[in-house]
Formats: structure tokens, C-alpha cells, sequence
């Protein structure tokens, strides 16, 4: 019995792909925090899609993948920042034409070059194909951002909560800002290789909104994400050595169960405080 239950355990591929999760689950997690506080979901959702071309071009002319990833995060978060500033158009508006243009402009310049990269592992991952660079390379940029977040969380909170207070009380704004954004393309190119551009989203934003329905406090909320974070991913690359299913999408739905668990909670426990003051 005990064999059977540790049989994922004994062979290479999953040793790695369950590392591979326990390292990007932390920056996702805390990261994700700050995106639903500060209402950054499409924000999140344009730069995953955005990294494509970036990708591609790195490929093309021979240079580490993440750094044209990167580049081409940077490129779409300042580019819809300049065009939000220089027009009446809204945000969430921009950020759909920005990340539909480049993810289009990325998948034109996939078709003409010939590659033995899937763009499937491109989009969707391949976390039981992770290698120890991979390892490697998420690991460094994992601990960068953590690293990061935990020193200055405070900063970062009155940032997102409050730009307008945070000015005031003399804060580099645009320093916080343009930063958010850089380890927000960081965090996305470390979590290419497990859950791919279109799933990342998943990862930067599901953690923080189930762990605000469940606590009240900035710091619970910090810890309930990377938990919620952790559980989900190792529980989803277990069930999917089972299940015969991809990790990935395995992992998304696991979120998703866990999000409308702590909605339907919150709702009952709402009900029940009105019902008491009634």
C-alpha cells in the first residue's frame, strides 16, 4: 500500500516536476497578493501572453529564451503604461490590444521559423520535461523575487492599496511601480517552464483571491496563498500520475475547486453575520 501511494515519488521525471513547483509556488503565490489588491489581473494575464514573440526572437537569434521573454514582458508592460498616459483609452482596453497584438505577432513569427520546440510546452508547459537548468533558473529567480517581496511587502502593500498616500509620504512611486512590473515578468519567465504562458495567469492570480476571501489581514493573506499555493501544485502533479492527465491543467483546476470552495464559505459566513445582526 505505502509503494503504491509513493510510486510517483520513485521515478526521475516527478522528483523534478514536484521541485519545480515547490520552487515558482512562493513568488506566485506572494506575488499574486499584490496583483488582486491592486486590481492587476489583466496586467498578469497581457505579459504571459506577451512573452511569445520574445521567445521566439531569442530563439532566432540564439540568446537564453528568458531573455527575450523578459524583454518582451518589460516591452508590453511599459508600452500599455505609455499608451494608458497618452490617451483616454482605459487600462484593461490597452492591455487587450497590447497582449493580442504581440501573442499575434508572436505566433506569425513561430510559423516561419523551423524548431524542435513544441509550441505546446511554449503555452501549456511541460513540467515532467524539466531538466536541472530548468531547475536551476527557476530557482535563482524564484528566490530573487521572494527575496524582494519580503523586504519591502510593506512598501509594496501601501503601494498597491494607496499610490496616492504612498506619494505623499515621499515613496518612490515609480520606482515601486516599474518594479512590480519587472519581477511580474520574472516570476512569469520562471514559471514558463511548468505551467507554460496561458496557464502562468492561473498561478498569479487564483492564489490571492482565494486567500483574501479567507483571512482579513495583509499577512494571513501572504501566508494562506503560498500554502493554498503549495497544496495545490504538489496535490495536482500527484493526482495527474494517476489520473494520466497533464500537471498543469491538473494544478488550475485544483485552484479553481479551491476558489469556489472559499467563495461559497465566505458567502455562508456573510449570511450568517447579517443573520445575526438582523
Amino acid at each position: 500500500m505505502i509503494e503504491t501511494l509513493l510510486a510517483p515519488f520513485q521515478f526521475a521525471f516527478m522528483q523534478n516536476a514536484f521541485w519545480i513547483a515547490l520552487i515558482v509556488a512562493v513568488p506566485t503565490a506572494l506575488l499574486s497578493c499584490y496583483l488582486v489588491l491592486k486590481g492587476w489581473a489583466l496586467m498578469g494575464d497581457a505579459i504571459s501572453h506577451a512573452v511569445l514573440p520574445g521567445i521566439v526572437i531569442a530563439y532566432i537569434v540564439n540568446i537564453p529564451l528568458i531573455i527575450g521573454a523578459f524583454v518582451a514582458g518589460m516591452v508590453c508592460a511599459l508600452g500599455a503604461g505609455f499608451l494608458q498616459q497618452n490617451s483616454r483609452i482605459k487600462q484593461d482596453t490597452v492591455l487587450g490590444i497590447v497582449f493580442s497584438g504581440m501573442f499575434g505577432f508572436g505566433m506569425v513569427l513561430y510559423t516561419k521559423i523551423s524548431t524542435t520546440v513544441h509550441l505546446d510546452h511554449i503555452l501549456f508547459g511541460n513540467m515532467l520535461g524539466v531538466g536541472a537548468g530548468d531547475l536551476l533558473t527557476a530557482g535563482l529567480i524564484s528566490l530573487f523575487v521572494t527575496v524582494a517581496i519580503l523586504v519591502k511587502w510593506k512598501d509594496l502593500l501601501l503601494h498597491s492599496f494607496d499610490p496616492a498616500q504612498a506619494r505623499v509620504s515621499g515613496m518612490p512611486v515609480a520606482v515601486f511601480h516599474y518594479g512590480l512590473l519587472a519581477i511580474l515578468s520574472l516570476t512569469i519567465v520562471a514559471t514558463l517552464k511548468a505551467v507554460g504562458l496561458i496557464l502562468a495567469i492561473g498561478l498569479l492570480i487564483a492564489p490571492g483571491s482565494i486567500a483574501f476571501l479567507m483571512t482579513r489581514s495583509f499577512g494571513r493573506m501572504l501566508a494562506v496563498a503560498v500554502a493554498v499555493t503549495i497544496m495545490a501544485m504538489t496535490g495536482g502533479i500527484y493526482a495527474s500520475f494517476w489520473l494520466d492527465s497533464a500537471p498543469a491543467p491538473t494544478i488550475i483546476l485544483i485552484l479553481t475547486a479551491f476558489f469556489i470552495v472559499a467563495f461559497i464559505a465566505k458567502m455562508m459566513r456573510t449570511r450568517s453575520a447579517t443573520a445575526r445582526l438582523s
